[in-house]
């Protein structure tokens, strides 16, 4: 299996981040896949992680799909417009992110082989 499979559309991931002081958070979210090498979250009810965003973009995401674990660091974005928006918009059921988180993929760690995975 790959580890795009573990982060498909669909799939629960946990979502880091933290504060500008260092102050983490984590949240349960649904991955809505990859477009254009980035991930893409639907951003629903999530203000501290959405202010912790805003003030600091880098995050980490832990995925988990049939016994494989991946930890994935990256960049994020919030956007309320645009292509990556009107994907996630179309495809939420019902409709109703404000807003999407797009990350940009830096690493991949496969947690079990305790490799870097190639992108």
């Amino acid at each position: 299996m790959s580890w795009k499979q573990t982060i498909d559309e669909r799939k629960e991931i946990i979502l880091a981040t933290a504060s500008i002081d260092g102050n983490p958070n984590a949240i349960v979210v649904i991955s809505m896949g990859i477009m254009d090498d980035k991930l893409l979250i639907g951003a629903c009810v999530m203000n501290k992680t959405l202010e912790n965003l805003r003030a600091n973009n880098r995050v980490v995401v832990v995925a988990k799909d049939n016994g494989e674990y991946y930890r994935i660091k990256g960049t994020a974005l919030i956007q309320t417009a645009g292509n990556y928006f009107d994907h996630i918009y179309k495809n939420s059921n019902p409709p109703m992110p404000k807003a999407v988180i797009v990350i940009d993929i830096v690493e991949v760690f496969d947690l079990d082989k305790q490799q870097i995975v190639t992108l």
